[in-house]
């Protein structure tokens, strides 16, 4: 459980992170982060939904961006209600007991529109918690389901010897923005939403491809040689 944290992308409620905090803290769950609030972060309204878990408000951490976020993380899961048009696998929850990670992320969107494409390209898998005609859930509420059935799953353990050469989120994002700064070098596109459909593809292609780190060392080699 630990080893397991919930990030909320670009709340607007403080109120809904509160409540998403107590929500997690109900079920045993300790890690919590959040990005890129509406509102400065603490503040009143969600130290009062929170209730009685201000210990994990004090240690939420609050990031400007998805990679930031999950920079440390082995795994990301991202949260969806409707069907997307890549390729990410689905898991459920009750999957994730067969998963090898030192530490999962479970990526949440904001109350509105959820997350979108380029947001979730950032995962290796995507979940849904199945609705009555595909309606999409508050957003604390999905949360708290979301940790219920985690803390219901008895058999999550750490794996602290994963294979070390498995790319890392970290790595893909650092060789996606060498990739996209040589191709805006070259004025490869000046389309905005052409270049965020590439980004995806290529970071869908990069997250189910099973490539390892001596996989994408080769490609950053042969990148960086036709960008001199």
């Amino acid at each position: 459980m630990s080893k397991i944290e919930f990030i909320i992308n670009k709340p607007q409620l403080g109120a809904n992170i509160g409540m998403s905090i107590r929500a997690i803290g109900c079920f045993g769950f300790k890690n919590f982060s959040i990005i890129s609030p509406r509102h400065s972060w603490p503040n009143k309204e969600g130290l009062n939904a929170a209730k009685h878990f201000s210990s994990i408000v004090k240690k939420t951490k609050v990031f400007n961006s998805i990679p930031e976020a999950i920079k440390n993380s082995d795994i990301v899961i991202a949260t969806t209600v409707r069907k997307r048009d890549f390729n990410l696998p689905e898991i459920k929850i009750n999957e994730i007991q067969n998963l090898q990670f030192k530490k999962l992320s479970i990526l949440f969107g904001q109350e509105n529109n959820g997350l979108n494409n380029e947001e979730i390209s950032h995962a290796n898998f995507i979940t849904t918690i199945p609705t009555s005609n595909s309606q999409s859930l508050n957003l604390s509420h999905s949360i708290a389901i979301t940790a219920y059935s985690l803390s219901r799953v008895k058999s999550i353990k750490t794996n602290k010897n994963i294979n070390k050469n498995e790319l890392k989120s970290n790595e893909i994002e650092a060789f996606i923005s060498f990739l996209f700064q040589q191709l805006d070098n070259k004025n490869f596109t000046t389309v905005k939403s052409k270049r965020i459909k590439l980004e995806i593809n290529i970071r869908n292609y990069l997250k189910t491809a099973n490539l390892d780190k001596s996989n994408l060392k080769s490609i950053y080699g042969i990148t960086k040689f036709l960008a001199n």
